[in-house]
């Protein structure tokens, strides 16, 4: 699919989101300028005007209780309920720019939002799927969204907590999850520095309950009773889309753009598409043919969900830093070589600070994952001592090495690769 026409303007906003945050507007929603975009994707920095804090105005967002359907990596896939294949039947996961619907905040499964109501030229669903981009790699939309949502959910009460001893309830998964808020002298910052202390709290810790939540379907966690999700676990575009979106709303709560839903709504569904504009999208035929050209080697097509193993290559490296996965020259072979100017890119790697206003984040509020009995016996490759209380976000990078090398023993017991 060839980009808008607002391309060049898009891509320096872009990249600022990526990398940081800056701009002075006060504007409700304004398309993002391609530096805007560019310094929120890679430097993560905001500029901002003379501060004051009006508690009145805050939005009633709260973490939402529900995830959105996401999608099995791959294109077209055959789907099984128990031993039975649906015929006529194939999974069509891919979309490209023109598909994509305005965002709304804790949609669920679906809602319409009306033409009137939409900053795009179009209303309608979210449409939410995978698409592909030539710096990003796969990104799954539902995943963006997911975190974009708890990063907005998380940061009001956040802020209003800031400095007290605070628990915030999550939806319970493998057990009860919650994040643990300390107390400290918050005397010293000023407004402004309160609330950028809490906007990075809240996209980093956003974040990691996305990473608690791959956690959780490995060792065994369905939304729907009856249907495995261990798929789904540590796909290789998750992760990376997560972090987008919580990098997308903390731009946007830096500069103030976030003070009503409907301005949230609208923001998030600009900077997205900008975002993606950035990182290079293609249209959704030359996206169904890179994930063609990966069948084999990080997917199989012979496979049917929710076969786990249908999804051949993961991503075990959790953390604060993310680089996603690209189609590469070596993958495409004789039959996707007019793929080739796709596969000639290099990498955006995202990341969230670990530290704002000199202060570090980690040691004023941690994410805690707690293991009912009935998951204990999908621990009992790791040290108990690792999992048997709590595990905190700090320590989710060891659960999924321990992760990594299970499933590597089993592909190889049943012959299939783990590249």
């Amino acid at each position: 699919m060839s980009c808008s026409p607002f391309r060049p303007f898009f891509a320096t906003a872009l990249l600022s989101l990526l990398v940081g945050c800056s701009s002075n507007t006060w504007q409700t929603y304004a398309v993002p300028s391609n530096a805007e975009v560019t310094e929120m994707l890679i430097e993560g920095k905001s500029t901002s005007q003379p501060w004051q804090l009006q508690e009145a105005r805050y939005p009633k967002l709260t973490v939402p209780q529900n995830v959105r359907p996401c999608c099995a990596f791959g294109d077209m896939q055959k789907v099984k309920l128990g031993l039975v294949s649906v015929p006529f039947f194939r999974l069509n996961n891919v979309v490209g720019l023109s598909d994509i619907g305005p965002h709304k905040f804790a949609c669920g499964i679906y809602y319409y939002t009306s033409a009137s109501s939409s900053v795009l030229d179009h209303g309608g669903s979210e449409n939410n799927g995978i698409v592909y981009t030539q710096q990003g790699g796969f990104i799954d939309l539902a995943h963006v969204r997911d975190t974009a949502d708890d990063t907005i959910g998380l940061f009001f009460e956040i802020l209003a907590n800031l400095g007290q001893a605070h628990r915030i309830d999550l939806p319970a998964e493998l057990g009860p999850r919650y994040i643990e808020m300390r107390a400290f002298d918050v005397s010293a910052l000023t407004d402004k520095q309160q609330w950028s202390v809490a906007a990075h709290l809240a996209a980093r810790l956003a974040y990691f309950k996305a990473e608690s939540h791959e956690i959780a379907q490995w060792h065994g966690y369905t939304s729907f009773s009856g249907w495995p999700e261990t798929i789904s676990a540590y796909s290789l575009e998750d992760l990376y889309s997560n972090m987008l979106g919580a990098k997308i709303v903390l731009n946007l709560i830096q500069h103030r753009n976030v003070l009503s839903e409907q301005e949230y709504n609208q923001n998030v569904s600009l900077w997205l598409n900008a975002s993606l504009q950035e990182l290079g999208i293609v249209d959704k035929a030359q996206a169904k043919q890179v994930l063609a050209a990966v069948d084999g080697k990080w997917w199989s097509s012979k496979e049917s969900i929710p076969n786990k193993y249908m999804v051949l290559k993961r991503h075990y490296e959790l953390g604060d830093q993310q680089t996603p996965y690209l189609l590469t020259p070596e993958l495409l072979g004789d039959q996707f070589e007019h793929l080739a100017p796709v596969a000639k890119t290099s990498a955006i790697a995202l990341s969230l600070p670990a530290y704002a206003e000199s202060l570090e984040l980690d040691n004023i509020a941690t994410l805690v994952l707690e293991i009912m009995p009935r998951y204990a016996a999908t621990f009992s490759h790791i040290p108990e001592q690792l999992w048997s209380e709590r595990i905190v976000h700090t320590e989710f990078p060891m659960i999924a090495r321990y992760a990594k090398q299970q499933d590597s023993k089993e592909m190889e017991a049943i012959g299939v690769g783990n590249e």
